[in-house]
């Protein structure tokens, strides 16, 4: 009332026979018809129950909450439901912060009544343990900007925001079965309410001494209509709540405005849920994504560590263990630069498990054989067993490991030349080849003493 009051103050009376005059011919300010609706935005927020509305410049926000309670005694078996309004000097300068003003307080009692009394919300669901706990809900309408006709877009803020509420999942527990354990999003999803059907709230506006009629009235008519009534009805045309203040009409506009909301209230209530599922099926791939970057992380992760170890482990089989000269750091350089580009580009890797070389693998044959060629005939003939056996060079000096891949590697790759074949015959005058070096090792030793 403080605001329609001080809405009616601002308007000079040229603008109100204005608008009066254009009811009268059929024609509103905005453009729109006598029964047209303005445009109906829904939003909704990151958390569960929080919704926004926007009915042409009106707007509403509404948020939904819940705790465990215990529930009234006449009523032990149900949880309870409640509306709170807040009218911010934000939305219109009318309105002062503080204690509610009559008009907030009608706006709660009207969407009140349509939700509690048409039994919309399912209260004994809320229940979880009879006469010591329950679930009250909470439904606190915020008013952002006022536009006209706040009562609809407050009532399908609050439906709205019903829909995609969530409260946390309880089960009895204890010794006695009677304490309560709330279990966290993350151990259990949690559970919608119940909601049998969707009253929705709609608003006339009457002038002329009834003689005139309009839906949905915008901010501007509100400050010149004489009455007003609002009618909450479902899609299934049941009339669940109506409010009438104001100048009385006749019982033919009633009827008439009754027949107007049946009609619009189908195309509303498609409306909220379209918006809810779409809202529904994004939560739905957010999560679906989530869980998909999560397993593919964990699927990674020994693959990763599989390459680091391999990695390691051939790095480790080819650092020498003596040092063989310039010329064994030169070719363990180049081993080791091989490896690693052959470890980067997994996708040239040809599997052979049981028949697979370390040392042979991504090694250039050609700079193989100009290395062999460089050491002399004597080193590449001596075969990488009687090195082993021996552990001597010749000049008195061990075997570097080095040496001995490099004579594996010099049989694997040679493998394939036509001079493989007399080298093999030639193993019998090897072992005679050995024994005159032995010997200068003896006459050495003879000449020292």
């Amino acid at each position: 009332m403080e605001g329609r009051l001080a809405n009616t103050w601002r308007l000079t009376v040229n603008e109100k026979k204005f608008v009066e005059t254009a009811l009268q011919s059929e024609l509103r300010v905005d453009g729109r018809g006598l029964y047209d609706y303005r445009k109906l935005t829904i939003k909704f927020g990151k958390d569960y129950g929080s919704s926004e509305v926007q009915l042409g410049q009106t707007h509403v926000m509404g948020l939904v909450t819940a705790q465990l309670v215990q529930p009234y005694k006449d009523r032990p078996n149900e949880g309870s439901l409640s509306i709170f309004t807040e009218f911010s000097p934000m939305a219109d300068p009318s309105f002062e912060p503080g204690r509610p003003s009559e008009s907030a307080v009608e706006l709660g009692r009207i969407i009140d009544r349509g939700l509690r009394e048409s039994r919309a919300v399912d209260t004994e669901s809320l229940c979880v343990l009879s006469g010591k706990l329950a679930w009250a809900v909470r439904i606190d309408l915020h008013i952002l900007d006022n536009g006209g006709n706040l009562v609809d877009a407050a009532n399908i803020a609050a439906l709205a925001a019903l829909l995609t509420f969530r409260r946390p999942e309880c089960t009895l527990g204890g010794e006695n079965g009677q304490e309560v354990i709330i279990h966290e999003p993350e151990e259990r999803e949690p559970l919608p309410l119940i909601i049998h059907h969707l009253p929705i709230a709609f608003t006339f506006g009457f002038f002329s001494e009834g003689n005139i009629l309009v839906m949905d009235p915008t901010y501007i008519e509100e400050a010149v209509m004489g009455g007003r009534m609002t009618v909450t009805v479902n899609a299934n045309g049941d009339i669940c709540a109506i409010q009438k203040p104001g100048e009385g009409v006749s019982q033919s506009v009633i009827l008439h405005c009754l027949r107007l909301a049946s009609s619009r209230a189908a195309a509303t209530t498609k409306t909220i849920k379209d918006a809810v599922e779409a809202y529904n099926r994004e939560r739905a791939l957010q999560k679906v994504k989530r869980h998909s970057t999560s397993a593919k992380s964990t699927t990674s992760g020994p693959t990763v560590a599989l390459k680091e170890v391999h990695k390691e482990s051939s790095e480790h089989e080819l650092s020498p263990g003596v040092s063989g000269g310039p010329k064994c750091d030169d070719e363990s350089s180049k081993l080791r630069d091989a490896n690693k580009e052959h470890q980067a580009a997994p996708s040239n890797f040809i599997g052979r498990p049981s028949s697979w070389d370390p040392y042979s693998e991504g090694v250039d044959v050609d700079s193989v054989k100009a290395s062999l060629a460089s050491r002399g005939g004597e080193q590449r003939s001596i075969p990488s067993e009687e090195l082993n056996d021996s552990g001597d060079d010749g000049n008195g000096g061990s075997t570097s490991p080095m040496d001995i891949s490099e004579g594996m590697k010099s049989s694997s790759v040679l493998s394939d030349a036509p001079q493989a074949t007399g080298q093999r015959d030639g193993e019998r005058t090897l072992k005679e080849a050995v024994k005159p070096k032995k010997k200068r090792k003896k006459k050495a030793s003879s000449a020292t003493s």
